[in-house]
C-alpha cells in the first residue's frame, strides 16, 4: 500500500503551473514587475556600447548582452513551470529581482572594478533560481525533475568560471566569461548532457507554448521602449536644429518600422505555431531561446545608432559608426527572417533578404564619406520597406488569422 504524500510534498506540487484545458498561460503581474529590472538592464546595455565604441568595446558589450538575454530567459522557462501566483514562486522572483537590479547596476563597470557585484549577481541567479526549480518540482514531474538536475550541473559548472573571470581581472576575465557562457549556451543545444543522467530530450520539456511566445515579446517590447526613451532623451539634450530632427524623426520611424516587422504578424504566427508543434519544447528552445538573441540585440544597437545620429547628424559615418548604424537594421532583419522561417517552416522571407542586401549594398556609400544622418536615414529607409512589402505581400496570412481569432 502507498504512502500517502506528505505535507510538504502536496505543497511542491501546489507550485506547478496547471497543464491542460485548466492552463491559461496568461503572463502574471509578478512576471511584469520582474521585467522592469530588465529595462534598466537593457539601457545600461546601449549606454555601454556607446561609451566605447570600438572593437574590444562591442566584444565585451556582446558578452553581456548575452548574460543579461540568458539568465532572463531561464527565468521565463521556470515560470513557464512554476505558478508566479503562488507565494513561495513569487518570493523567489521577487530576490532574483534585486540580484537583477545588482547585475544592472554592476554593466558598465563589470570589466573593471565591479566584476565581482555582475559575477556574484548573475552566478547565484542562476544557480539559486535553479535550485529552487529543483525544490519546487520535487517529485511531481519526474522528468523535468531529472532535466533540473542536469541543468544546475552545467550552470554550476559555468558559474566557477565566471567567479574565477571576476578574481582574474584584465584580459582573463573577458577569456574565462567568454568559457562559462559558452558553456551556459551549449547547454540546451545538447540537452543539458551528464555523464550518469543523460540527457534530457525537448519532447520532455512540458511547454505551455503560449506563455514562452508572450513572455519573448514583452522582452522585445522592453528593448523597443527603452529604445524610443533614448531617442527622446537625447533629442531633449540636443540643441534642435533641421538636421537633429531629421535624426529624431528617422529614429523614431525606425523604431515603428522594427515593432510592426515583427507584432504586425511574427507574434501571433509564432505563437499558433508552438501551441500546435509536435515537439513545443524544440520550438521553445530554436525559436525563442535563440533566434530571438539577434532581434533584440539589434533593437539595442539600433538605440546607440539613433544616438549617434541625433548627437552629430552631420559627422562622417566612420568605421565605427557606420557599423552600428547599419549592423542594428541588419541583425534585426536577420533575427526576424530565422525567426519566421523556423515558425513557419517558410523559406527564408524575401522582403528580409533583401532588406539585408540593401543595408549590406550601403557599406559602399558609406565608405565613401556619408555622414551620419544620411546613413541613418537610408538605414530606416530599408526597415520600413521591409515593413511594406511584408504587409502587402502577407495580406492573406493576416486575414485568415483575423477570422481564426473571431472565430
Amino acid at each position: 500500500m502507498s504512502q500517502p504524500p506528505s505535507p510538504e510534498a502536496r505543497h511542491r506540487a501546489g507550485l506547478l503551473r496547471r497543464r491542460g484545458a485548466a492552463a491559461d498561460g496568461h503572463v502574471t503581474n509578478i512576471e511584469l514587475f520582474f521585467d522592469l529590472v530588465f529595462v534598466y538592464a537593457v539601457t545600461q546595455l546601449s549606454h555601454t556600447l556607446l561609451q566605447r565604441l570600438d572593437a574590444l568595446g562591442a566584444l565585451q558589450a556582446a558578452l553581456l548582452f548575452l548574460a543579461v538575454w540568458w539568465v532572463w530567459i531561464f527565468t521565463g522557462w521556470v515560470t513557464n513551470w512554476l505558478d508566479p501566483e503562488r507565494i513561495a514562486v513569487r518570493l523567489m522572483l521577487l530576490a532574483l529581482m534585486l540580484a537583477g537590479l545588482l547585475l544592472s547596476c554592476a554593466l558598465p563597470e563589470a570589466f573593471g572594478a565591479h566584476g565581482w557585484l555582475f559575477a556574484g549577481a548573475y552566478a547565484s541567479m542562476q544557480v539559486g533560481r535553479t535550485a529552487f526549480a529543483l525544490w519546487a518540482l520535487g517529485d511531481d514531474a519526474p522528468a523535468n525533475t531529472r532535466n533540473f538536475q542536469r541543468i544546475l550541473a552545467w550552470l554550476s559548472l559555468a558559474a566557477l568560471g565566471w567567479l574565477a573571470g571576476a578574481w582574474a581581472g584584465g584580459e582573463r576575465r573577458l577569456l574565462l566569461w567568454t568559457l562559462a557562457l559558452g558553456v551556459e549556451y551549449l547547454g540546451p543545444a545538447v540537452g543539458f548532457r551528464v555523464p550518469g543522467l543523460g540527457r534530457t530530450p525537448t519532447r520532455d520539456w512540458d511547454v505551455e507554448g503560449g506563455h514562452l511566445a508572450e513572455r519573448c515579446s514583452l522582452f522585445v517590447i522592453i528593448a523597443l521602449g527603452e529604445s524610443v526613451l533614448a531617442t527622446g532623451s537625447h533629442f531633449a539634450e540636443a540643441a534642435w536644429s533641421a538636421p537633429v530632427v531629421a535624426a529624431f524623426v528617422g529614429g523614431f520611424l525606425g523604431n515603428v518600422a522594427m515593432w510592426w516587422i515583427y507584432f504586425d504578424l511574427a507574434v501571433e504566427r509564432g505563437r499558433q505555431a508552438i501551441r500546435h508543434a509536435e515537439d513545443p519544447g524544440r520550438q521553445a528552445r530554436v525559436a525563442y531561446t535563440y533566434l530571438h538573441l539577434p532581434i533584440v540585440g539589434g533593437i539595442i544597437v539600433c538605440a546607440v545608432a539613433d544616438a549617434l545620429a541625433l548627437e552629430e547628424p552631420l559627422l562622417r559615418a566612420d568605421l565605427p559608426a557606420a557599423a552600428v548604424l547599419l549592423g542594428g537594421p541588419l541583425l534585426y532583419l536577420l533575427g526576424n527572417a530565422l525567426f519566421k522561417q523556423a515558425v513557419n517552416r517558410t523559406r527564408f522571407p524575401l522582403s528580409h533578404l533583401v532588406g539585408i542586401g540593401l543595408l549590406a549594398a550601403l557599406a559602399v556609400p558609406a565608405a565613401l564619406g556619408l555622414s551620419r544622418l544620411a546613413l541613418s536615414l537610408l538605414a530606416t529607409g530599408v526597415l520600413l520597406l521591409a515593413a511594406l512589402w511584408e504587409t502587402l505581400s502577407l495580406r492573406s496570412v493576416r486575414q485568415a488569422l483575423a477570422e481564426a481569432g473571431g472565430a
